[in-house]
């Protein structure tokens, strides 16, 4: 029994030395597994800034539409987003009898009517009460027009006409030395040549519904 004993009160002494031993171990592991080291942690951030610095944009304009954007990104699986912008167009030409007191240009625009002469009288902004004569893309064509009105004695200028629309552009992210092919896909898709192409460095592209 004595020789039992003190077998059994080594064993527990063994049991006792192995669990203090291990017990550090289990311990640093946590709830949540292996901590990764910070050399490994500088390594991830390093690769992932490395692959936002290298990333092109593709900027593509100019689009009529949003909906015709959507239509022509959604045939490219890649990130993108659409930009809305003011595009400035070229002036029109404008044809006019300057602006005068209203009455006098009521009497002229009706006896301009009368004689069948196609005009209009403006109504606001700056050439108020003026009466338009025609308003031409071509030069020529509104120079044509105002010698014809000279020779009729009316008072006419010409003047140009500022004009600006809401235009649409397509900016893809495209990964380095891929962005001839790129261009010439999306000039493929859009069955003509844009406005401008504009290539740049960037450092990632928005999702569809969020604008610069």
């Amino acid at each position: 029994m004595k020789w039992l004993a003190l077998v059994l009160v080594a064993l527990n002494g063994m049991l006792w030395f192995t669990a203090s031993w291990q017990s550090p171990s289990a311990f640093s592991q946590s709830d949540g597994g292996t901590l990764p080291r910070v050399s490994s942690l500088k390594v991830q951030d390093a690769r992932s800034s490395l692959s936002q610095s290298e990333r092109t944009c593709l900027r593509f304009g100019w689009i009529d539409t949003r909906e015709d954007a959507d239509q022509l990104a959604a045939q490219f699986a890649r990130p993108f987003l659409i930009q809305e912008l003011d595009r400035e167009l070229s002036p029109l030409n404008w044809v006019m009898i300057p602006p005068q007191p209203r009455e006098a240009a009521l009497a002229q625009f009706q006896d301009l009517y009368a004689r069948g002469v196609e005009s209009y009288v403006v109504t606001d902004g700056e050439y108020r009460n003026a009466i338009s004569l025609g308003l031409f893309e071509s030069r020529a064509a509104a120079e044509s027009v105002f010698k014809e009105k000279i020779q009729q004695n009316l008072n006419v200028v010409l003047v140009n006409f500022p004009r600006n629309r809401i235009g649409y552009a397509l900016v893809l992210g495209v990964e380095p030395h891929r962005e001839t092919e790129m261009v010439q896909a999306v000039e493929a898709e859009n069955h003509n040549s844009f406005d401008f192409v504009e290539i740049y460095a960037c450092e990632g592209v928005a999702s569809p519904e969020k604008n610069p």
